[in-house]
């Protein structure tokens, strides 16, 4: 299985694989999700290490019926070759009504089939209450128009 676009990145290509990234996050679909990562995958996810397919779907399973109403925004820091760096920040409650915002930063590195082999995930969270949010689409894909997280001061 290939998983476009492929190392070596531009540019374009690691915009673009961002996005989908993104975009798949946002559609909270553990099962899907997992599968743009390699059987053997390596996670560190705050102190949480996962490897392989499984692990990172147990994992997100967990994440996404605790972070209610997730809402992502991801943007490339950095590429070369086979990785990218991104940062990013989402939304979410829980089920105590609670608002969340996250501020993390990510390194990937993909196989050559462009599936991802490492992620390694520093992320950073605070209470925040409804008003102060600023992710507002409805749930799934992030609209094209809808700001990123520099035009949001983020």
């Amino acid at each position: 299985m290939s998983r476009p676009p492929l190392p070596p990145f531009t540019r374009e290509s690691a915009i673009e694989k961002v996005r989908l990234a993104e975009d798949g996050w946002n559609g909270r679909d553990p099962a899907k999700v997992a599968l743009a990562y390699t059987v053997d995958t390596v996670w560190r996810n705050r102190v949480e290490f996962s490897r392989g397919r499984d692990q990172v779907q147990a994992f997100l399973t967990r994440k996404w019926n605790h972070e209610l109403e997730y809402r992502l925004i991801k943007e490339l820091w950095a590429f070369t070759g086979n990785r990218i760096a991104v940062r990013y920040a989402y939304e979410y409650h829980d089920d105590s009504g609670q608002w969340f915002r996250a501020y993390g930063n990510e390194n990937w590195e993909f196989a050559e089939d462009g599936l991802m082999q490492y992620r390694h995930s520093s992320i950073n969270e605070h209470p925040i209450s409804e008003a102060e949010r600023k992710f507002h689409w409805p749930l799934g894909r992030r609209p094209d128009d809808h700001p990123g997280l520099s035009e949001l001061d983020l």
